[in-house]
């Protein structure tokens, strides 16, 4: 028996293994500006994060648009070729549409290049909805991404799970009145996922992509 009518499904590091990708870029960045490279726990920090708010924060002295400039052109040479799917997510998805489920993307990637990706797997044929960092003023942890998403879906907060990789995801899915799964292949908390507790423990942790199917439908 459902309990649920729809899911939200982050992007990168859920659905899409952008991972490598997003930390060399922004490498690209530090070595281009101070000549080396910086510590990799201080970018995972960032993940999730709108680049624009990312860049602005960490770099106040610079032009945003230099830095994001740098990022940016980066990816733009291989993105689509050296991102993938997590294991299962494609037929995760599928399954779930071929059940009934209403589904979404809540990112706060831009839209083309989220598009680029979702295409790329042919998850665009099986996303009812999709939210990305231009649609909203305020991104996650505000729950104005993940609410507007279901507006999109014609469902309640209370009808659907988000599924996700940080505790911004975390915060957004509390804020908006959802249940929370985590995925376990998350680089942002890496083993912290496990330790969480009171409001940022997560309702699922998602060993691998078919455990959401018996959270959802337990």
């Amino acid at each position: 028996m459902k309990k649920y009518k729809g899911v939200l499904f982050d992007y990168d590091g859920t659905l899409v293994d952008t991972n490598r990708l997003i930390l060399d870029s922004w490498q690209a960045v530090y070595k281009s500006l101070w000549g080396h490279e910086e510590d990799e726990d201080k970018i995972l920090a960032t993940f999730g994060e709108p680049l624009e708010y990312t860049v602005k924060r960490i770099f106040p002295d610079h032009d945003p648009e230099e830095i994001m400039g740098i990022y940016r052109g980066y990816q733009s040479q291989v993105y689509r070729e050296r991102i993938e799917l997590f294991p299962g997510m494609g037929e995760l998805a599928r399954e779930l549409k071929r059940r009934g489920y209403l589904l979404g993307v809540v990112t706060a990637r831009l839209r083309e290049a989220t598009i680029i990706g979702l295409e790329k797997f042919g998850l665009d044929e099986v996303m009812d909805a999709l939210v990305v960092c231009e649609d909203t003023d305020k991104h996650k942890p505000d729950p104005e991404p993940a609410l507007l998403c279901l507006e999109k879906l014609g469902i309640k907060p209370e009808d659907a799970v988000m599924v996700g990789d940080s505790l911004l995801d975390l915060g957004c899915a509390r804020n908006a009145g959802m249940p929370i799964a985590l995925v376990s292949w998350t680089i942002a908390l890496k083993d912290k996922v496990y330790s969480l507790e009171g409001e940022e423990k997560p309702d699922c942790i998602m060993e691998k992509a078919e455990d959401l199917l018996s959270f959802i439908e337990e």
